[in-house]
C-alpha cells in the first residue's frame, strides 16, 4: 500500500466513526421527548429511529459534494479538490481533513459525556475550519461566501445557531398554549393517548430528516477524500459502497441511543407530558422542514432543544430549569472555536510527524482519547433502564451517598 492510499484508509474509518457519533450524539433531536413522555419504550424509540436516519441517508444527496464548502475553500464548486492542493498526491489535504473530524468526533464525546446537547454538523464544521487555518492559513476558511447570499462561517453556522433555537422556541411554545387551551377540562386520560400517538408521527419525520441531512455530510468528506487520493473521479455523483457505510454508521449511532443527552433533553430542561412533547416534535418539524425549503441552513440539535424549552415555557405551570438551559446554550457558543482548536492542534501534531506516520499518530490519539472517555462515561451509568428517572441535576443517575455506620455505645 502507498502512503497515501494509508492515509485515505485512515480517513474513511475515521469519517464513519465521526458518523456514528453523529447518530447517538442526536438520537435525542428526535426521541427524548416520546421517551419522557412514554409514547414510546426507550429501545423502541431508538431502534425506530435507527431504521428512519437509516431511510433517510438514501433519499438525497444533492450536497454531499459540496457540504464542505459552507465554510472551508478546499473545493471548486464541482466538488473536485482543488489542484493546488494535490500537488503532494493529495496526502497533504487528506491530513486537514483527518484533523477535522478528530476535532469533531472528540467534541462530540466531550459534550456527549456531560450530557450537552450540542450541533454534530458544528462541531464537524468547527473541526474543519480548525485544521485548514492549521494547514492553509485564514484565507482558507469561507467567512462570508461573496456576499450575494448568507453563505460561509457566519451565514451558514453562527447566524442560524443564533436563530433558529428561537424560532423553534417560539413555535412550540404558541402550540403548547393552544394545545392546552383547546383540551382545557377534558380528562388527561383522553388527551395523553392520543397526543402519543401524535409524537411518534412527529419524532419519526425528525429522524427521517435528520438522516436525510446529516448522513450527506460523511459521504462529502468520504467522497472529497477519494478524488483526492485519486481513487474517484465522478463529482456528480457518490459511490455505492459510500452510501450504504455512512447510512449504515449513522442508523447503528442512532440505535445505540446517546443516553446521556436524551436523558439531559427528555427529563432536564422541563418536565414534559404528552401534549407538550407533540408540540415540541411538531414544531422542531416544521422549522426544519421550512428552513430546508428556504435553503436556510441550521442545525437540529438546536431546533429541538428551542423546542423542548418553549414547550414548557407554553404550559401553564411548567418549570424550566434555566441553569441546564444557560449551559446548552454556553456548549453551542463554544462548540465552533472549541472543535476548531481540536482540529489545529490534531494538524500540527500529524504535519509535524509527518506523513503515514503523522495520520497513523493522529489516529492513535483519537482511539486513546475515546476509550478515555469511554471509561469515564461507566460512572454515572445512563442507558434505558433508567434514561427517565427523576431529574436530580445531572446527566446521570442520582447517586445516593452511603449512611455511615454508628457504633454501639
Amino acid at each position: 500500500m502507498t502512503e497515501t492510499s494509508v492515509i485515505l484508509a485512515l480517513v474513511v474509518l475515521t469519517a464513519l466513526a465521526f458518523d456514528f457519533t453523529n447518530g447517538f450524539h442526536d438520537t435525542a433531536n428526535a426521541m427524548a421527548t416520546s421517551i419522557a413522555t412514554k409514547a414510546l419504550r426507550p429501545k423502541t424509540a431508538v431502534a425506530l429511529s435507527g431504521v428512519l436516519n437509516l431511510v433517510g441517508a438514501f433519499l438525497s444527496v444533492e450536497v454531499a459534494l459540496t457540504v464542505t464548502n459552507a465554510v472551508v475553500k478546499i473545493q471548486d464548486k464541482s466538488g473536485a479538490p482543488k489542484s493546488e492542493l494535490l500537488a503532494d498526491g493529495g496526502s497533504g489535504l487528506l491530513m486537514i481533513i483527518l484533523a477535522g473530524l478528530v476535532g469533531g468526533i472528540i467534541w462530540n464525546l466531550l459534550t456527549w459525556l456531560f450530557g450537552l446537547p450540542s450541533s454534530s454538523s458544528h462541531a464537524l464544521f468547527g473541526g474543519l475550519v480548525g485544521a485548514t487555518v492549521a494547514g492553509l492559513g485564514w484565507a482558507g476558511v469561507n467567512w462570508n461566501g461573496d456576499g450575494s447570499k448568507l453563505d460561509g462561517v457566519v451565514g451558514k453556522v453562527l447566524l442560524p445557531a443564533v436563530i433558529s433555537p428561537v424560532i423553534a422556541a417560539l413555535v412550540a411554545a404558541l402550540g403548547t398554549w393552544v394545545i392546552f387551551k383547546i383540551t382545557a377540562g377534558v380528562a388527561a386520560r383522553f388527551t395523553d393517548k392520543g397526543f402519543r400517538w401524535g409524537q411518534i408521527g412527529s419524532a419519526s419525520l425528525v429522524s427521517l430528516a435528520h438522516g436525510t441531512n446529516d448522513a450527506q455530510k460523511t459521504m462529502g468528506v468520504i467522497t472529497l477524500a477519494l478524488i483526492a487520493s485519486g481513487d474517484w473521479s465522478d463529482t456528480e455523483n457518490i459511490p455505492l459502497w459510500v452510501k450504504v457505510s455512512a447510512a449504515l454508521a449513522i442508523a447503528a449511532g442512532t440505535y445505540l441511543g446517546g443516553w446521556r443527552i436524551i436523558r439531559t433533553l427528555g427529563k432536564g430542561l422541563t418536565d414534559i407530558n404528552p401534549p407538550q412533547g407533540t408540540a415540541a416534535q411538531s414544531g422542531a418539524a416544521a422549522v426544519i422542514l421550512a428552513s430546508s425549503h428556504l435553503g436556510f441552513a441550521l442545525s437540529t440539535t438546536h431546533v429541538a432543544t428551542g423546542s423542548v424549552l418553549g414547550s414548557g415555557l407554553g404550559r401553564p405551570g411548567a418549570t424550566v430549569r434555566w441553569a441546564v438551559a444557560g449551559r446548552m446554550v454556553a456548549a453551542w457558543m463554544i462548540t465552533l472555536p472549541a472543535a476548531g482548536l481540536i482540529g489545529a492542534g490534531t494538524w500540527y501534531v500529524g504535519d509535524t510527524v509527518g506523513g503515514m506516520a503523522g495520520a497513523l499518530v493522529v489516529f492513535t490519539l483519537l482511539v486513546l482519547a475515546s476509550g478515555a472517555m469511554y471509561l469515564r462515561s461507566r460512572t454515572g451509568r445512563v442507558d434505558h433502564e433508567n434514561v427517565n428517572d427523576d431529574w436530580d441535576g445531572t446527566p446521570g443517575p442520582a447517586v445516593t451517598a452511603p449512611v455511615p455506620a454508628v457504633a454501639a455505645s
